[in-house]
């Protein structure tokens, strides 16, 4: 029998999550400022690469936050790909849209988790095992300081920014009528949110045993 693949998909497979993301992140996104939030992501000032996704939920290992990314990106994608939401839902975004709420959604997490130790007993002995902790100098609430960051590089849409800020649906710590609001206003929320979901507890599990 004879087989076809894709070139591309078989390219992307073969990269690290650090090398497809910045893959990604340069081919789709190219508004003005985005270099240059590229470059901070690289730099030695963020631990973005690095960061966990979590303290001790899903992707609560170094990684863990870029791979979430990843995910939901690919989530996203898909989503925003059925012909139902298409058609009969009439989502419709480019790619650069797709790219930057997906991708940078939880930019909230930068030099946020700490690497800490503490004492755990197991079959009855005593041992030392790391852990992450939270450490925030930014005190600015979640989807709203994921907007904050972006936006001191480049300038967001309308849907994008309340994409980005409603990320977390009603699962968040926000007024279920300001969810539905935002939901019923800038759709693109609530696709992102879904992908953030999907993500977070098919993809990459719940809290860790």
């Amino acid at each position: 029998m004879e087989m076809f693949f894709d070139n591309g998909a078989s390219e992307q497979a073969k990269l690290t999550n650090e090398e497809r993301f910045i893959s990604i992140f340069r081919s789709k996104i190219r508004r003005e400022g985005s270099e240059k939030l590229l470059d901070y992501l690289c730099s030695d000032n963020c631990d973005f690469f690095t960061a966990p996704a979590s303290t001790r939920y899903h992707g609560a290992y170094p990684g863990g936050l870029l791979e979430h990314s990843l995910n939901v990106y690919d989530c996203l994608c898909d989503y925003l790909a059925r012909p139902r939401v298409r058609d009969v839902y009439g989502l419709d975004y480019s790619e650069e849209s797709i790219a930057i709420v997906a991708l940078l959604h939880d930019l909230c997490k930068i030099n946020f988790y700490k690497e800490s130790t503490r004492n755990v007993k197991e079959n009855g002995v005593w041992k030392t095992v790391p852990f992450y902790t939270i450490e925030d100098d930014l005190p600015y609430g979640h989807g709203e300081k994921s907007v904050y960051i972006i936006s001191g590089f480049m300038r967001l849409t309308r849907d994008e920014a309340f994409a980005i800020r409603y990320h977390m649906g009603f699962s968040g710590n926000e007024d279920n009528n300001t969810v539905g609001a935002a939901f019923a206003k800038f759709p693109l929320a609530i696709a992102l949110a879904t992908a953030d979901m999907e993500a977070a507890y098919f993809i990459e599990g719940s809290e860790k045993k």
